[in-house]
């Protein structure tokens, strides 16, 4: 009967420590941010100006604007939870060369970006660029794009803009169906911190949303962006699934493409 206790105190102790473990490492298990030194110089092929915008709590955050001579519009994009400009620039790419303009940003701690990480300090630093592109630019110009992580910030948006159109790739239902997904038994709901409630956002959206995601994604389950899919009925939602695309390909599929130029260029 000892041994017996002593073991099931033993597993108690062991989750604890798991539980505690997740509750104060979470933001490095959520965010995987890679570090510019502030001399850092970027290059790429397609015109572009670097900025800075400052946040109301003093944060420096870092970002790129490509511009072309005649624009059909202007993509304000944001990227996933790893890398930083050096990267997706180059990703942001594909789209100047569809004659937009993109301007996109760099996170907290990602980059050459400054600051403290929070849920609100990162929908508070979206709205901040949105508010740098409609300064330059008339809102049905604009297009809203987030891949993976950046769906968040992307669906916060539309739910107090109305921009032209919203294109989530790899989006999540929420947060927190994404990490119930992975860890099904853990009480997550009280331990997560970041719970980007995608959903919830989309309720007030008032635009064109397309959703893309592969049907071989092993980050974010095709199920959850089905889900957040269901949860739109009676909006202007289209949803692609990309059969073979995984999570950080998609791009490279005709279906994708297909997609990304009908709405790009054939009805602009």
């Amino acid at each position: 009967m000892l041994k017996a206790k002593r073991i099931l105190l033993g597993l108690l102790a062991g989750v604890l420590i798991i539980l505690t473990m997740l509750y104060f490492l979470q933001e490095k298990l959520i965010f995987l941010p890679s570090k510019l030194p502030a001399n850092y110089s970027f290059s790429f092929d397609e015109p572009f100006e670097e900025f800075y915008l400052t946040s109301d709590d003093g944060s420096k955050l870092n970002a790129l604007h490509f511009k072309r001579k005649d624009p059909k519009g202007v993509i304000l994009y944001f990227h996933g939870n790893a890398g930083d400009l050096s990267r997706w620039g180059q990703v942001a790419q594909y789209f100047v060369k569809l004659n937009y303009d993109v301007v996109i940003m760099d996170y907290r701690t990602y980059g050459k970006s400054t600051g403290s990480l929070s849920e609100g300090a990162l929908l508070s630093d979206a709205q901040l660029f949105y508010k740098y592109v409609s300064e330059r630019y008339k809102e049905e110009e604009i297009i809203l794009y987030g891949r993976s992580l950046g769906t968040a910030m992307a669906s916060y948006l539309v739910s107090m803009h109305t921009p032209s159109l919203l294109v989530l790739e790899t989006p999540f239902y929420s947060l927190l169906d994404v990490a119930q997904d992975r860890f099904p038994i853990l009480p997550l709901n009280s331990l997560l911190k970041y719970q980007f409630k995608s959903y919830q956002y989309l309720q007030a959206a008032n635009c064109p949303i397309l959703i893309l995601h592969g049907d071989q994604d092993k980050v974010v389950s095709i199920q959850s962006s089905e889900k957040l899919y269901r949860s739109l009925e009676g909006k202007s939602a289209d949803y692609i699934i990309i059969e073979g695309g995984g999570h950080n390909d998609l791009s490279a599929f005709q279906t994708y493409r297909d997609a990304i130029d009908s709405l790009l260029i054939s009805d602009r």
